[in-house]
């Protein structure tokens, strides 16, 4: 895959562990980024040392500035937020790193969704006017940051969408972070890089995704 040629303009909803270092090597990329926050001020400092094409807003205003969408607040506040901006993150590509993880009575990491229900699939229904991704679920992210600048395009990354167009957009930032995309399959069937899945947690190269994911072949 070749670098980016057209930049985007990137709302980042979630300016934290997984947030910040997506926001910064997009910029790298020459992409455009918004931090939203519920507390923008917050961000000035951090934004201020990263240059003209990133900024910090509210929630409302990084989604509708935005042609792309990254959700990465903590899932638990994630249902709150779509009830806010449904309306906002219409007609966008929303790329949703947020995990609903738990953990099993015998220390596992597992889903807190129901049986079958994937994020994604349950994402999507609750944006049913937006495109929809899943990626950077299942990737520790104190190594976002380190992996895609020492080893670019070295680590895979899974990701998975029912739309085209979601899915190219999702390929291309995921190679501007320095990883290598794989695509999983469509929502319904991305509990691979969901808490539990057998990518969650999982670092390896793209081909050794696809074989833990099942796809090798």
């Amino acid at each position: 895959m070749a670098d980016t040629t057209t930049p985007l303009t990137i709302g980042i909803l979630g300016a934290g562990n997984i947030g910040r270092p997506l926001g910064r090597h997009w910029l790298a990329a020459g992409h455009t980024v918004t931090f939203g926050s519920r507390n923008p001020d917050r961000l000035a400092s951090f934004v201020e040392e990263l240059g003209e094409r990133a900024r910090s807003a509210t929630y409302a205003e990084a989604a509708r500035t935005s042609d792309v969408v990254l959700l990465s607040v903590p899932h638990p506040a994630l249902d709150d937020l779509l009830d806010q901006l449904a309306d906002r993150l219409a007609g966008k590509t929303v790329i949703d790193a947020t995990s609903p993880i738990g953990v099993s009575p015998d220390g596992l990491f597992v889903s807190q969704l129901d049986a079958g229900i994937t994020q994604g699939s349950r994402l999507a229904a609750r944006l049913p006017a937006s495109s929809v991704a899943r990626a950077f679920t299942h990737f520790p992210d104190e190594l976002l940051w380190s992996r895609g600048t020492r080893q670019r395009h070295f680590w895979g990354m899974g990701i998975a969408s029912d739309d085209a167009g979601a899915r190219r957009v999702t390929e291309t930032l995921v190679h501007d972070a320095g990883f290598v995309p794989v695509h999983v399959g469509g929502l319904d069937e991305s509990a691979a890089v969901d808490p539990g899945g057998v990518l969650f947690g999982y670092v390896s190269t793209p081909a050794g995704l696809r074989v833990a994911a099942g796809l090798a072949g």
